[in-house]
C-alpha cells in the first residue's frame, strides 16, 4: 500500500507489457519472444526487491504459453506470483468486446479467476488496454466480478495512425471518470489519456530524464484530476526496462517536490481514491468513440474476414446454446457433466476472441491458424452434444412407436434455445443396417440395403399424427459406431434425409417423431404426406402464411407485408457495392464514387421448394463491378498514405459478381430468411444487403453484449467520417409506434442505418481489402477474401416492440442451430415431450444454462432487454431424477449472493414441479439463478 506524502504529487510507475499473442507477426513469433520476456522477468524479481512488481496483462494465458515452454519454471513464476510481484488476471485473454458474446465474456472472466487461483490471487482490474471500444453492460459485469474499477485505452477518445492521441474530442473532463451502464452500475474509469505506454522507457541519464519528465508530468496533469499520476512503464510486445530502479531514483533527484513510486494498481487505486476531491464526468452506456471525427475508431474490424466472424458465432453458439443446456439436462439424468472438455473447448475457442484475431486485422498466419482453432473447438462441441443427446434421448420413452413394428425409426428433437420453438428441421437417419459382425458379405450387404423399399414412409408424432415433409433418398451409406466397451463397430445403411417443421418444442426441452411405414399402422388409414395441397405459394412470385405475405419483383428485391400491422416493407433484398481502399482496421470508399446496386439489374428468379412446410425461391443476379481499385491504391499504401487522405479509384476492368439468393417463408415463420451466396473474385470492395424501413425514427435499436442498446441514426456533430458503421451482435432494429423491422444476422457484425429518407438497414456482407493498416505496410492479400462465401439473415416485422412481440426471440432463436438425434423403440422415465425447466418473464432474453464445476449447481442465465422492473418465475421439473429444491441467486462468478424463497404454484402443472420461485430483475439487469439438488 502507498503511505500518505507530503509530496505535492505522485507519479505511479506500472511496469506491464501489452501482449497481443499474435498480430504483425504468426502466434509463434510473438511467442517465441514472450519466453525471452518472461524469463528476463523473472531473473530480474530474483535479484532482489528493487525491481518491485509487474503486471502481466490482465491475461493468465500468458502463464500457459509460458509454460508450454518452459514448464520447468513454474515454481518459479509462482513464487513471484503468491508474493504479489507478478500480478495476473483477472481475464484469461483480452478478447474484443463487441464481436465476442455475452456468455464468451462471462466464461473468459471465470476461466481467468480459476487459472488465476492456481497461482495465487486474481487481480480486481477491469483491463481494457487496447480494446476497441467498450461495450454498456462492462460496468455491471465489472461489479459482478468483485470489481469496482475499468481501466481502457479507446472509446472516448480519438486516436490516429499508429494509435496517436488527438487533444480534443474527449467525453470526459479528466483521465478519471464515472462511467455508468444501463442497469445504473457505477465504475471508476481510468482513460489512458496519454494511451499505455506513456511512461515507457524511462531515461536514466540525466539530460535525457529532465527532458522525458518535463514532457510526461505536463501530460498527465493536462487530464489528470488529481495529484496521483499514471505512468504505464511499457507497450506493444514490450520487453521489461531492467534500470526501471535507476530511472526512478534519477526522476527523485530532478523532482524532489515529486514522489516517484514503482507501483501497481492497486496502490494507485488506493491513492487516486483517498484524493479524489474532483466531481468527475459520468459517462453512461457505450464507449464506441461516438464523439469523435469517426476515423480512429476501428468500427470495421466488425468486417474485416467476415468468415472468421460466421466461425466465431457458430462455435460459440455450439458450445453456449447447444452442447451446455444440453450436457446440462444430461446431468440431471444422471450423467457427469465434462467439465474439463469444456474448459478446453472454451480456451480453444477464446484463443481466437484477442482483438487482433477476431477483428481480423492481422496477418495472414495468424488467421489461418484461428480456423484449425474455431474447427477444433467446434469438433468438441459437437462431441459433447453427440453424448449428451444420445444419453438424453435414451431416457426417452419412444414405445408409443411400437405399434409401426420394427421400422419404425424414432427421432428426438432438441430445442435449446430459453424458448418454445417451432421451425423447419433437416437431419439424416438411418432407415436400416447391416453390421460388418453379422458376418455378410459387402457384396451382399450392399445388395440388401439397395433392396430395401423406402415406399411407404412418413413422419408421426408421438400421438401418432402424420407430419408434412420430404423424405429423400441417399442411398446406400458406410457408418460406424464407438462404443465405450468394445472396438468400433462398422456398418452400412440406407439412409434417408428427412425435412419437417418441428412445431411448439418446449423450451429448453425436446419432442419426439418417428419415420415410419405407414401400411404397418394396424390403426389407421393410409395418409400421403409428399402432396402439398397446402402449398405457400401466392401468384406469380409470391408466398404467404398466417403472418406474413412475401412479393419478389423483377429486380430481385421483395415486398414484406405483415399482416398483424398491415404495414409493407419494400425493395428489401438489394444488393450495394462500392470500392474499399481502406484496410482491415477501417473502411473507405474512394472519393465521389457512386455506389453501383442492383436496383436495375434484372434477376433470374425461380420456384426452388414447395412443401406444406416452407416455400423457397432462387433468385440470381448476374453483375459487373470494378476487378480492384486502380494502380494508384498501391503507391498510397507502399507510401505509407494514412487512409483517410488517399484519392485511389477502382479499376475499369470488370468482373462478374454471381449472387444467388434464396428467400425462404416456413409455415410458422414470424420471418423471412435470406441465404446468399458467391464467389468473391473482386478486391478491394464492400458488399452490402439493404433494407429500407420507411419508418420513422431518430434512434434505433441493436443487440449487443447483455444488452438492447439504443443508439442514434445521425452521428454526433464531431463525426466527420462519411460512414456511421457501427457494431452489432444478433441484430438491429428500426421501429415507430405500431411497427418495426429487425433484420438478424449470423456473424455478420457490421450494419449502417443509412440517411437515405428511408432508415435503410445496411448489412455488411463481405469486405475486401488487402493490408493489414496501423503502424507500418503489411500486405494481407488473403484479407480479399477471394472464393465462395454464404451469408445468412431473417427480416422479421413486428408491432414497434422487439422485446415484447417476440421479434428479438425470433432474432435470438435464429442464432441457435437445431440438434436432433436418431435413437430406437424402447420405455424411458421422460415423456416424448419434455423439457427440465420452465421459466416466464417479459421483456428476459435467455442466456445460458450450465453446470458450476465446484458445486454441481444447475447455473441459469437471464438479462432483462427493457429499461424497467419485471418478474422472472420458472420452475423445474418433477420427471427429473434428483429433485433441484434448493434457489439462489448468484453473480456471474457463480458465488451466491441471496437465497429465493420458493412458492406452490397456482396452477395446476403434471410435468413441472408444484414448487415456484421468483425474483425481480431491474433494469436491464443481468440475472443468474444457481438451483441445488
Amino acid at each position: 500500500m502507498t503511505k500518505p506524502t507530503s509530496k505535492s504529487k505522485r507519479a505511479h510507475i506500472i511496469s506491464h507489457t501489452h501482449w497481443d499473442r499474435e498480430w504483425y507477426l504468426p502466434y509463434e513469433k510473438h511467442h517465441m519472444r514472450l519466453v525471452q520476456l518472461v524469463d528476463a522477468l523473472l531473473d530480474q524479481l530474483d535479484q532482489g526487491p528493487d525491481f518491485k512488481s509487474f503486471y502481466l496483462d490482465g491475461q493468465t494465458i500468458i502463464i500457459d504459453d509460458y509454460l508450454q515452454v518452459r514448464p520447468e519454471q513454474k515454481e518459479r513464476l509462482e513464487k513471484h506470483i503468491r508474493d504479489g510481484r507478478i500480478v495476473i488476471g483477472p481475464w484469461y485473454i483480452l478478447q474484443d468486446a463487441f464481436l465476442t458474446s455475452g456468455e464468451a465474456n462471462v466464461r473468459n472472466m471465470q476461466v481467468g479467476h480459476r487459472d488465476a487461483k492456481r497461482y495465487g490471487t486474481p487481480s480486481k482490474i477491469g483491463y481494457f488496454p487496447d480494446t476497441f471500444g467498450l461495450v454498456g453492460q462492462t460496468p455491471q459485469l465489472m461489479l459482478q466480478s468483485g470489481i469496482d474499477n475499468v481501466f481502457f485505452g479507446r472509446g472516448v477518445k480519438p486516436t490516429g495512425f499508429n494509435n496517436m492521441v488527438s487533444d480534443d474530442g474527449y467525453e470526459s473532463s479528466f483521465s478519471e471518470l464515472m462511467w455508468e451502464g444501463p442497469d445504473g452500475s457505477k465504475v471508476l474509469g481510468v482513460l489512458f489519456a496519454n494511451w499505455y505506454s506513456n511512461g515507457n522507457e524511462v531515461p536514466v541519464d540525466e539530460a535525457s530524464a529532465r527532458k522525458f519528465w518535463e514532457t510526461k508530468l505536463a501530460d498527465a496533469e493536462k487530464y489528470a484530476s488529481t495529484n496521483e499520476l499514471l505512468y504505464m512503464n511499457g507497450c506493444d510486445h514490450q520487453p521489461i526496462q531492467k534500470d526501471l530502479p535507476e530511472a526512478i531514483r534519477m526522476a527523485e533527484q530532478l523532482y524532489p517536490d515529486i514522489e516517484f513510486v514503482h507501483s501497481n494498481f492497486p496502490d494507485y487505486l488506493s491513492a487516486l481514491k483517498a484524493s479524489a476531491v474532483q466531481e468527475l464526468s459520468v459517462v453512461k452506456g457505450e464507449l464506441r468513440s461516438q464523439r469523435t471525427d469517426g476515423w480512429g475508431t476501428l468500427v470495421n474490424t466488425a468486417s474485416a474476414r467476415v468468415y472468421l466472424k460466421q466461425m466465431n458465432q457458430l462455435g460459440q453458439a455450439m458450445l453456449e446454446k447447444v452442447a451446455e443446456p444440453l450436457a446440462s439436462f444430461a446431468h440431471l439424468l444422471g450423467h457427469p457433466y465434462p467439465h474439463d472438455q469444456f474448459t478446453y473447448a472454451w480456451k480453444t475457442l477464446m484463443q481466437n476472441h484477442p482483438h487482433d484475431s477476431i477483428c481480423g486485422c492481422s496477418v495472414d498466419e495468424v488467421h489461418r491458424e484461428m480456423v484449425t482453432r474455431f474447427d477444433k473447438s467446434r469438433h468438441v462441441a459437437e462431441a459433447l452434444i453427440e453424448d449428451s443427446t444420445s444419453q438424453i434421448a435414451a431416457a426417452v420413452d419412444t414405445s408409443t412407436f411400437e405399434q409401426y413394428g420394427e421400422e419404425a425409426r424414432p427421432v428426438v428433437v432438441f430445442n435449446t434455445s430459453g424458448w418454445e420453438r417451432s421451425g423447419v428441421v433437416q437431419m439424416e437417419l438411418d432407415a436400416a443396417r447391416l453390421y460388418f459382425r453379422e458376418g455378410f458379405s459387402l457384396e451382399d450387404m450392399a445388395a440388401k440395403m439397395n433392396a430395401i423399399d423406402l415406399s411407404g414412409r412418413i413422419l408421426v408424432d408421438e400421438a401418432g399424427k402424420p407430419v408434412p415433409c420430404t423424405v429423400e433418398d441417399l442411398g446406400l451409406q458406410f457408418g460406424y459406431d464407438l462404443p465405450d466397451d468394445r472396438f468400433r463397430q462398422p456398418y452400412s445403411c440406407r439412409r434417408v434425409s428427412i425435412t419437417f417443421e418441428a412445431e411448439n418444442v418446449l423450451a429448453l426441452g425436446l419432442k419426439t417423431y418417428a419415420l415410419v411405414r405407414m401400411d404397418s399402422n394396424a390403426a389407421g388409414e393410409s395418409v400421403d404426406t409428399t402432396t402439398n395441397s397446402n402449398t405457400l405459394l401466392r401468384g406469380k412470385r409470391g408466398m404467404e402464411n398466417e403472418y406474413l405475405i412475401v412479393n419478389i419483383a423483377d429486380n430481385g428485391s421483395f415486398a414484406l407485408t405483415d399482416k398483424r400491422t398491415g404495414q409493407t416493407y419494400k425493395d428489401l433484398g438489394v444488393y450495394e457495392n462500392v470500392g474499399d481502399i481502406g484496410n482491415e482496421y477501417m473502411f473507405k470508399q474512394p472519393e465521389n464514387e457512386v455506389a453501383l446496386t442492383t436496383k436495375d439489374l434484372r434477376a433470374e428468379i425461380r420456384v426452388i421448394e414447395d412443401a406444406p412446410y416452407r416455400a423457397s425461391y432462387e433468385i440470381v443476379h448476374h453483375w459487373e463491378i470494378p476487378e480492384s481499385a486502380d494502380e494508384t491504391l498501391d503507391r498510397e499504401q507502399r507510401e505509407l498514405i494514412y487512409y483517410p487522405h488517399r484519392k485511389a479509384q477502382r479499376s475499369k476492368q470488370m468482373v462478374t459478381l454471381k449472387i444467388r439468393t434464396v428467400v425462404s417463408l416456413s409455415r410458422s415463420g414470424k420471418g423471412i430468411k435470406l441465404e446468399t451466396t458467391f464467389n468473391n473474385q473482386a478486391k478491394d470492395h464492400r458488399v452490402r444487403a439493404l433494407f429500407p424501413t420507411d419508418l420513422t425514427a431518430a434512434v434505433h435499436h441493436v443487440d449487443s453484449m447483455f444488452e438492447i442498446a439504443t443508439r442514434d441514426n445521425t452521428p454526433a456533430p464531431e463525426w466527420q467520417n462519411p460512414s456511421n458503421t457501427q457494431h452489432q451482435q444478433s441484430f438491429v432494429d428500426v421501429s415507430e409506434n405500431q411497427a418495426g423491422l429487425v433484420v438478424a444476422n449470423l456473424g455478420l457484425n457490421e450494419y449502417e442505418i443509412l440517411e437515405d429518407g428511408r432508415n435503410t438497414i445496411a448489412v455488411t456482407l463481405l469486405r475486401a481489402v488487402g493490408e493489414l493498416g496501423d503502424w507500418g505496410l503489411f500486405p494481407t492479400p488473403e484479407a480479399q477474401c477471394l472464393g465462395e462465401h454464404s451469408f445468412q439473415l431473417e427480416i422479421i416485422p413486428h408491432d414497434g416492440n422487439g422485446a415484447t412481440s417476440g421479434a428479438y426471440t425470433e432474432a435470438y432463436q435464429f442464432q441457435i442451430p437445431w440438434t436432433v438425434a436418431q435413437t430406437n423403440v424402447h420405455p424411458g422415465f421422460l415423456t416424448p415431450s419434455n423439457t427440465p425447466f420452465e421459466w416466464q418473464g417479459d421483456g428476459l432474453a435467455f442466456s445460458s444454462l450450465k453446470v458450476n464445476e465446484d458445486s454441481g449447481d444447475l447455473m441459469l442465465r437471464w438479462y432483462n432487454m427493457r429499461s424497467n422492473t419485471t418478474e422472472l418465475k420458472f420452475a423445474a421439473s418433477e420427471s427429473i431424477p434428483q429433485a433441484l429444491e434448493d434457489a439462489y441467486q448468484s453473480n456471474i462468478l457463480e458465488e451466491e449472493t441471496g437465497k429465493l424463497n420458493s412458492s406452490i404454484k397456482n396452477e395446476s402443472s403434471t410435468a413441472l414441479s408444484s414448487k415456484e420461485w421468483a425474483l425481480q430483475a431491474g433494469p436491464c439487469e443481468i440475472v443468474t439463478v444457481g438451483l441445488r439438488r
